[in-house]
């Protein structure tokens, strides 16, 4: 049984296993100490299945938004439902907290992340050209707006 909790100092070694296997610059273990232990805008979840971190997502609360700065799922743990988990953590907290939107920038050949996102209501609004340093890829922002942001109506599909 999969299970989403708030991620603690506790988790961050296996956040780092999952974040290394993930990415080809991985964030490193004073990153995610900063985050967890002084950052006052951070808001991160971990998936466990018993004791092993097999996910883990994260946001920054900055004024009326959420910025989100990692998704990674354990290869293995992929296609099970995991990274929705952890979407629906980070939605649920956006809208406890009365967010207007979320943000976040995913490459633009990830696919399997865009349609992740596609499915929680984040769309494309723009590009930022050479985002990844590893590749230079492009990166694709994507948006979702809350029904209590003011000029809902003109950003809705």
């Amino acid at each position: 049984m999969i299970e989403i909790k708030k991620m603690t100092q506790a988790h961050i070694l296996g956040v780092l296993a999952v974040e290394e296997a993930t990415f080809p610059i991985p964030w490193t273990r004073a990153d995610f100490e900063r985050e967890v232990n002084e950052n006052k805008m951070a808001i991160y979840f971990v998936a466990m299945e018993g004791e092993k971190v097999i996910g883990y997502a994260g946001m920054w609360h900055v004024v009326t938004e959420g910025h989100i700065t990692n998704v990674a799922v354990a290869e293995e743990y992929r296609g099970r439902g995991v990274g929705a988990q952890l979407m629906e953590a980070l939605i649920g907290a956006a809208e406890e907290k009365e967010m207007i939107g979320m943000t976040l920038e995913v490459r633009i050949g990830n696919a399997p992340a865009q349609k992740l996102y596609h499915k929680y209501g984040f769309r494309p609004e723009g590009f930022r050209k050479n985002y990844y340093p590893d590749t230079h890829e492009d990166a694709v922002i994507m948006w979702k707006y809350f029904p209590n942001y003011e000029h809902y109506d003109e950003v809705k599909d």
